[in-house]
């Protein structure tokens, strides 16, 4: 996954994506034990305000030699999929996303509390799973969090899926 973090990167450094960070299942893992995920979400700010965002990338990306498959850009045998972001929510925890490392690169992840925060914003299946195993493994900043779900409306939701996981335990 090293080299696919690499090719991330030069994305970013070449100005055809803004800043980034790793979000969905991998960000979890960076947080909480081993879960079952497919591929590499990379949540993206864009570099230019456009209808086609993802063109450039697509096109350096195949340039390089890259295959697709669907949604997914098969980079160093890891599908990975480009999401720019796509509320205030998901932006501002790209802007606030922290430092981690995979081996010698450095990259970046989304917080903890604002991967929640998201997971709870989009309260698919896999994310209920997600944010139990979080709720259960990982140091969750309250604090944070609640101030997240406030800003963004949230908190009834979060209090909905509360009660509905954990208040019968």
């Amino acid at each position: 996954m090293v080299n696919t973090f690499k090719s991330i990167g030069e994305l970013k450094n070449k100005k055809i994506i803004g800043d980034f960070a790793i979000g969905g299942g991998v960000a979890v893992l960076y947080y909480v034990e081993p879960l079952l995920t497919y591929d590499l979400d990379i949540f993206f700010i864009p570099v230019e305000e456009s209808i086609d965002v993802l063109s450039p990338i697509y096109n350096y990306l195949r340039e390089k030699g890259y295959k697709f498959d669907k949604e997914h850009v098969i980079i160093e045998g890891i599908p990975v999929q480009f999401i720019p972001v796509y509320n205030e929510l998901v932006n501002e925890a790209v802007l606030k996303s922290v430092e981690a490392k995979y081996g010698r690169i450095k990259t970046k992840v989304l917080g903890l509390e604002y991967l929640a925060a998201i997971m709870i914003q989009t309260y698919r299946a896999k994310d209920r799973e997600r944010l139990i195993k979080i709720f259960e493994d990982a140091e969750v900043d309250l604090r944070l969090l609640r101030k997240i779900l406030k800003k963004y409306n949230l908190h009834d939701k979060y209090t909905e899926f509360r009660r509905r996981y954990f208040d019968n335990k």
